[in-house]
């Protein structure tokens, strides 16, 4: 039997449930079988909310790292390959690694079955608790309660990002529903950062934290955040710190930042590693502006530029960061899953691009039709047309706009497909 990491994932596949129940019994049961890694990790900082995580969790990575630790990293999902899930103190894991830790996870578990997420989730937190770091984070996948990450008792800290509409058949219809689900990471006398929250969320999460004794470190109240003549600001009961815009782009990155700066300090860390966190946090498919590769060679002299948001206050945070860069016709290249409410994600960008090319995401069963992407962005005002795929997509756009600004937007799967078509190194 062949054994590499694509292998071993494809067989984990077949062990998923032909219906997903959100529960921890599957993934309480593997652990067991490995002797239970969760309870010998390095320090946790557990990571929930709808969108932010990941620039959150890259930012406390870069202040970690500024300040000497040696920081284990797991986020999900991947963009071009698997192995970005999963980082061993500063280094993405290796493929002789990953081989190994899925391999015996695999054997500990089949011919059970469970998910994909929850097995090779368990494969990270293996990993971590058999190499050496500082810190822990974790990115919960979905919701928080009943996530697979959802394991560690004690964690150094909790934060919750902004709460928002997002996956609600799992998930539930309210912002009341969905923050109880996120809440759940709270833990007894655990600190927990809170974001920037609708007042639905916002008395959810500090009804839980007060029943759990858990204090609160909450934007508006514990933290503020701003920007102001091009720097960013924050504020505590510890002082004040003027720092650089934060290297990731975009009026919603604000707040994430000072959520990562209030949860650096809550750990004690310094204010060189507060301005690390600012400056120096990479986190791909975030309006990134992609210099090179063979995607952006087709689109010369056009700007090509990548985003993976893909829910409504996505589209609102995208629309926002393209009002604040410097004017120029913008020009949409977007997918996306049929799970996802597009006319709420394409609604904010309408008043912000000139035209949208929709193309269907690659080796996807969800992805929505191209045909049908282009129908519904028309309704929202958008001038649209389909193309069967992104280069034929920037090559429309470029014949009749070479000097164009192109954002191709509307789902981190195709954020990962277009890495791999441009050849770019993610992470």
């Amino acid at each position: 039997m062949i054994n590499t990491s694509d292998a071993i994932l494809a067989r984990m596949m077949a062990l998923h449930p032909k219906v997903i129940d959100l529960t921890l019994d599957r993934t309480w049961r593997l652990l067991e079988a490995l002797d239970n890694p969760q309870k010998k990790l390095p320090p946790v900082i557990h990571i929930a909310g709808t969108n932010g995580k990941g620039s959150t969790q890259a930012m406390i990575r870069a202040g970690l790292e500024q300040s000497g630790a040696a920081v284990h990293a797991y986020t999900s999902p991947h963009l071009a390959r698997f192995h970005e899930r999963i980082r061993l103190a500063g280094t993405l894991i290796t493929e002789a690694a990953l081989t190994v830790i899925l391999d015996r996870c695999y054997q500990a578990n089949s011919p059970d079955t469970i998910t994909y997420f929850e097995i090779t989730t368990i494969a990270g937190l293996l990993a971590f608790a058999e190499t050496p770091a500082d810190y822990t984070l974790l990115e919960v996948g979905l919701g928080g309660r009943l996530d697979a990450t959802n394991v560690v008792e004690k964690p150094a800290i909790t934060i919750i990002t902004p709460v928002d509409l997002d996956h609600q058949a799992f998930l539930g219809d309210t912002l009341t529903a969905i923050a109880t689900e996120k809440a759940g990471i709270i833990k007894r006398g655990v600190p927990c950062v809170v974001g920037p929250q609708h007042e639905e969320s916002m008395e959810v999460i500090e009804a839980i934290a007060a029943r759990l004794g858990a204090p609160l470190l909450a934007h508006g109240q514990h933290w503020h955040v701003s920007e102001e003549r091009g720097r960013l600001i924050y504020q505590d009961e510890r002082g004040l710190l003027d720092l650089p815009l934060p290297a990731l782009r975009g009026p919603h990155q604000i707040t994430n930042a000072g959520a990562a700066i209030a949860a650096l300090r809550a750990l004690g860390k310094d204010d060189a590693a507060c301005e690390a966190a600012v400056t120096n946090a990479y986190w791909p498919a975030r309006m990134e502006k992609l210099t090179s590769g063979a995607l952006v060679e087709l689109a010369a002299p056009a700007e090509l530029w990548l985003d993976g948001g893909h829910n409504p206050a996505a589209g609102r945070a995208l629309a926002a960061t393209l009002k604040q860069q410097p004017p120029k016709p913008t020009h949409l290249i977007c997918g996306m899953l049929n799970t996802k409410d597009i006319t709420g994600y394409l609604a904010p960008l309408a008043e912000v691009a000139q035209t949208l090319t929709a193309v269907s995401i690659p080796d996807e069963v969800n992805t929505i039709p191209a045909e049908e992407t282009a129908k519904i962005a028309a309704t929202v005002g958008l001038k649209s047309s389909s193309a069967p795929d992104v280069a034929s997509a920037i090559r429309d756009i470029t014949a009749t706009d070479p000097n164009a600004r192109i954002l191709i937007c509307g789902s981190l799967y195709l954020a990962g497909a277009v890495m791999r078509a441009n050849h770019t190194e993610s992470l």
